[in-house]
């Protein structure tokens, strides 16, 4: 049974700090590239981070670089984001995906957490 976990996610002070984390099973982690992706209220969801199998190549949105990182540790079964300098703009339901190649394309989604950042 597949199952992609996030946690980490809560109230922060704009300018603050928090780090996401994802675990997964039921797939071979280390074969899927990892990503993020974020919906605020009110709008469709778009993606925040990608790193690829082995945690060598990653991207950002431009809304988030400099401010985000990706990273995975792929004998935890699991990736991160750490996510710095945040902004009331940053506020969404957080979900990591895994997208594989088994014979044919798959894609696996998490439940989401909420990152909500106010004073």
């Amino acid at each position: 049974q597949v199952q992609l976990v996030e946690s980490g996610g809560g109230l922060v002070q704009p300018g603050g700090s928090l780090t996401l984390s994802c675990t997964a099973s039921g797939f071979p982690f280390s074969t899927y590239v990892m990503r993020w992706y974020r919906q605020p209220p009110g709008k469709e969801r778009d993606m925040v981070a990608s790193i690829s199998t082995t945690g060598g190549s990653t991207a950002y949105a431009d809304s988030v670089k400099g401010r985000f990182t990706i990273s995975r540790d792929n004998a935890k079964n699991s990736v991160y984001l750490q996510m710095n300098s945040l902004k009331p703009e940053d506020t969404a339901v957080y979900y990591c995906s895994a997208r594989g190649y088994d014979r044919t394309w798959l894609e696996y989604w998490g439940q989401g957490t909420q990152v909500t950042v106010s004073s």
